[in-house]
């Protein structure tokens, strides 16, 4: 039987998703998005291996020591982001406790987010005990695309929830609409895994003893941007499409910002190589993949209503 103390706390819990939920959404996407910046500061200083042991910083120690200068605090310092990721998710689930049934996909989405959240932080455990293999130093980063695409899929829903926004695109060429974010999807997902295999081949390794690629570095860029040449066409034709139907404004928003972060990348992506990658602007150009991803994410769920509300 369930004792009064907890059914006065479970009384608290909000009835309907509304704009405090939605906030805590928000908090999920953006912190997923810190780490995945977080992440990048820690390659591009070479520190990488600053905590040299998982799930201990350092033999016998779960923190780091003096000895272990800036680069053992600045490894230690994104560790514990997954700690900020967890409580988030946590209180997300909390938050959406009492209307799990009637919002079933927010609540497996916030239940998805949490439980892949350690799932991650193993994978980067595995990272520092292969010594960076570039190959799991790549899942590692396309583990925390993937938290970002769901907590973008989370702020939808809870945004449609608190604002009554319609589901997807309907109306004229919805057929097409779809198709191209998929397109958008797909060539995303392409463009971003392929980015791991040139940041593997070049050398921000995270340490100086680390494994590379052996690859071209330049034949690995230039087959890296040929699903940005495919994605830049299909959002441009999206843009066209959307404000030709006139489309729902969450939708034409979606693309807007959708062509801002895809230019915005290709600039600053071609701006690293041909500069010889310095350490600003590859960070940069982390900042930017997670504002692709979330851009492209929220046009394709715009577009296709795959997952359900």
């Amino acid at each position: 039987m369930t004792s009064p103390a907890v059914t006065r706390w479970t009384d608290r819990l909000p009835l309907s998703v509304g704009p405090g939920i939605h906030r805590l959404a928000i908090a999920s996407l953006v912190t997923q998005a810190i780490l995945i910046v977080s992440g990048g500061a820690v390659r591009l200083t070479g520190s990488g291996l600053g905590c040299s042991q998982w799930p201990n910083c350092m033999p016998g120690t779960m923190t780091p020591t003096p000895e272990m200068g800036i680069h053992g605090l600045i490894e230690f310092g994104n560790r514990l982001l997954t700690f900020v990721l967890a409580a988030v998710a946590l209180a997300m689930i909390v938050a959406i406790w009492r209307v799990r049934r009637t919002h079933r996909t927010i609540f497996w989405l916030s239940v998805a987010l949490l439980c892949f959240i350690p799932i991650q932080a193993v994978i980067g455990g595995i990272t520092v005990l292969t010594r960076l293999n570039p190959w799991v130093v790549s899942l590692h980063f396309l583990a925390s695309i993937a938290l970002v695409a769901v907590a973008t899929l989370l702020v939808n829903r809870t945004g449609r929830e608190s604002r009554g926004e319609a589901q997807v695109a309907s109306g004229p060429l919805t057929g097409t609409l779809r198709a191209l974010g998929w397109t958008i999807a797909i060539t995303s997902a392409l463009a971003l895994v392929l980015g791991t295999v040139v940041t593997g081949t070049g050398p921000h390794a995270g340490d100086p003893a680390s494994p590379r690629h052996e690859f071209n570095l330049y034949l690995v860029t230039r087959i890296h941007v040929v699903p940005v040449y495919l994605l830049v066409i299909a959002t441009l034709l999206g843009l066209y499409l959307v404000f030709r139907i006139r489309a729902a404004a969450a939708l034409k928003r979606g693309y807007l910002l959708l062509v801002l972060a895809v230019l915005a990348q290709a600039a600053i992506g071609y701006t690293q190589f041909f500069l010889g990658l310095p350490i600003g602007v590859v960070l940069l150009h982390m900042v930017g993949t997670a504002a692709l991803t979330a851009a492209a994410t929220n046009v394709w769920d715009r577009s296709t209503g795959v997952v359900p509300l």
